[in-house]
């Protein structure tokens, strides 16, 4: 399936460029969100070497590939494909920049800011399973199943926001959060293999991560209620588990992202308009 004729509802950002290239060198098709937080999906010759920075991309056997820019990426991204003949198509994407909130909170408990020494080790311990599925490579295109939202409800927090709390700068926000009642159903947005399913993260409470294929992984975090175990394959809009508060939360909502690999993406430019609540 061409990617350029792919069902996939995205807000195309900086596609005049991608179009551009495409039209121009029928090798290499492109299509996604040449943005920060944006995901690019690619075509081109089985054979051929990608490289993204410097750094190289993997090419399924179709021909296929993905990539993406993280939150505070810079203003450029070098793009290289290197064809079976020896040739090189070399292209400079331009990445249109963003801004993003900040909320600024003062006086709260300093547990409430940075964790005991006593939880550290546990923390630890989950990042490291978190990144070891964060890895993992398929080159199985479920992601071609394209996006829907994982529950309705309230946008409550988006992608790239940040908080300073006393003064001291948290990380940023990388996800989407939906707020609902606890027990509102959470569906997969997209067709993929359940790699992690725990009730119990420090952090994240209630967790579920789907790997796409291609290095994309999605989040499901703060579940009260989880329908689903690793190893599970689930397809788009099948029910996963029900929204909560558990974990670091402080109140019921959906915090959903979507990584690629380490880069952390932007998972409402592939959505479309959010759904009505009854």
């Amino acid at each position: 399936m061409s990617l350029m004729k792919l069902a996939f509802s995205v807000v195309v950002l900086g596609f005049l460029t991608l179009a551009g290239w495409v039209q121009a060198d029928e090798r290499i098709e492109l299509q996604g969100n040449l943005t920060q937080g944006g995901m690019v999906l690619g075509k081109t010759d089985p054979a051929a070497q990608v490289y993204l920075k410097g750094e190289p991309v993997r090419v399924s056997s179709k021909g296929q590939f993905v990539f993406g820019f993280g939150r505070d990426h810079r203003p450029s991204a070098d793009l290289k494909i290197v064809l079976p003949t020896g040739e090189e198509l070399n292209r400079t994407l331009e990445i249109k920049s963003r801004k993003y909130k900040v909320e600024r909170i003062d006086g709260l408990p300093p547990s409430k800011v940075t964790p005991k020494p006593d939880v550290i080790a546990r923390i630890r311990k989950e990042n490291a399973e978190i990144a070891r599925i964060r890895a993992i490579f398929t080159e199985e295109n479920w992601f071609n199943s394209g996006w829907i939202w994982p529950a309705k409800g309230r946008v409550s927090g988006v992608y790239g926001s940040q908080r300073v709390l006393n003064g001291i700068p948290k990380r940023p926000h990388f996800g989407l959060d939906v707020a609902a009642p606890v027990g509102t159903e959470v569906v997969a947005t997209t067709d993929g293999m359940v790699r992690m399913a725990e009730k119990d993260l420090y952090y994240t409470g209630g967790t579920i991560m789907i790997d796409h294929g291609f290095g994309l992984v999605s989040v499901y975090s703060h579940l009260s209620k989880l329908t689903v175990e690793p190893g599970t394959f689930v397809r788009q809009g099948e029910k996963i588990g029900e929204i909560g508060s558990t974990g670091r939360s402080s109140g019921p909502h959906l915090d959903w992202r979507l990584n690629w690999f380490k880069e952390r993406l932007d998972p409402e430019l592939l959505l479309p308009e959010l759904p009505a609540t009854n």
